[in-house]
């Protein structure tokens, strides 16, 4: 059976929302989540986009009503409104998460952790101290992760998770892919739980 492949970024809402379902249908199916953190507003720029391109309206609703709704509907404890800090720079969450994989760690909680804290929370996850409140709750230690995130090596594989992204059309975030087939939105979900189970019949030419 495949993995799942998961390009996200630590800042992200619908990741946050779909983070304990995704765990959820990754342990019953017997398979991993193989984190690819990502530089999202890179992401949907070279995808002909732009983060901050929506109408004010569709802004109010798409990154509003829609994430209350579906916080709601998976049990994800929410903030109302934006978080304070989440225009800051995200490599330093993002390298959080790579600097533990690069250590052999499992990062399903600690993700789930950075995600949840920052949008329940309110969490500035470009500062260090939370940060380290977030690696100890994952059961982590903070020093050699927080040191390494914006080490050179680390940014170079958050660079290539980037490229990868966008050589593969991912245009948001979250992205899963199962065996090569792309489902984009943790909307998408049950589809990946049905994926793992039964591919479906054709996959999706982006030509």
């Amino acid at each position: 059976m495949p993995d799942i492949e998961y390009f996200y970024s630590a800042h992200s809402a619908y990741a946050y929302i779909g983070s304990a379902l995704l765990s959820k249908i990754a342990a019953n199916s017997g398979v991993r989540i193989i984190h690819r953190p990502m530089e999202l507003c890179q992401v949907v720029a070279a995808m002909g986009g732009a983060t901050n391109s929506l109408t004010p309206r569709r802004r109010a609703y798409f990154s509003g009503r829609e994430i209350e709704r579906w916080a709601a509907y998976r049990d994800a404890p929410i903030m109302r409104g934006m978080p304070t800090y989440h225009d800051n720079d995200i490599a330093r969450s993002n390298g959080v998460l790579i600097a533990a994989l690069e250590a052999s760690h499992n990062i399903d909680q600690l993700a789930h952790q950075m995600l949840q804290t920052h949008w329940r929370d309110d969490a500035d996850l470009d500062d260090d101290a939370a940060l380290s409140k977030v690696i100890e709750a994952a059961g982590l230690s903070p020093s050699p992760l927080l040191e390494a995130a914006l080490s050179p090596d680390i940014q170079k594989i958050h660079d290539h998770n980037t490229a990868e992204a966008i050589e593969r059309s991912v245009f948001g975030s979250p992205t899963y892919f199962v065996d090569g087939d792309m489902f984009y939105g943790q909307d998408h979900l049950e589809l990946v739980s049905q994926a793992l189970e039964q591919p479906f019949p054709q996959l999706w030419d982006k030509r």
